[in-house]
């Protein structure tokens, strides 16, 4: 099992940064990759950014050249820094958990944080 907790959600104004933590504990070990999701108002789940343990990452499209996803403390934080907001990033980010065991691959979720990008 691993346990996800988020912070660093709040109102921002267009243009601004945020930047949004999880600290992962539990089974790390068996962690694969961490990656942040996001869900707006009436839509679909999305990934907004991936970081594998290997260090490879990848981006929405949406979010390519604002967005960074980084990690420390031997891997089990992952930062998601937000530069340029956009209104349109108004959504509740998740962050996730790809954990990889010998029985089989899990998907574990925080609690979610709000991100409201208005003025």
């Amino acid at each position: 099992q691993v346990q996800l907790v988020e912070s660093g959600g709040g109102l921002v104004q267009p243009g601004g940064s945020l930047r949004l933590s999880c600290a992962a504990s539990g089974s790390i070990f068996s962690i694969y990759a961490m990656g942040w999701y996001r869900q707006a108002p009436g839509k679909q789940r999305e990934l907004v950014a991936r970081l594998t343990s290997g260090g490879s990452t990848n981006y929405a499209d949406s979010v390519k050249g604002r967005f960074t996803i980084s990690s420390a403390n031997a891997k089990n934080t992952v930062y998601l820094q937000m530069n340029r907001l956009k209104p349109e990033g108004t959504a509740i980010y998740y962050c996730n958990a790809d954990s990889r065991t010998a029985v089989g691959a899990s998907d574990y979720w925080g609690q979610g944080t709000q991100v409201t990008v208005s003025s």
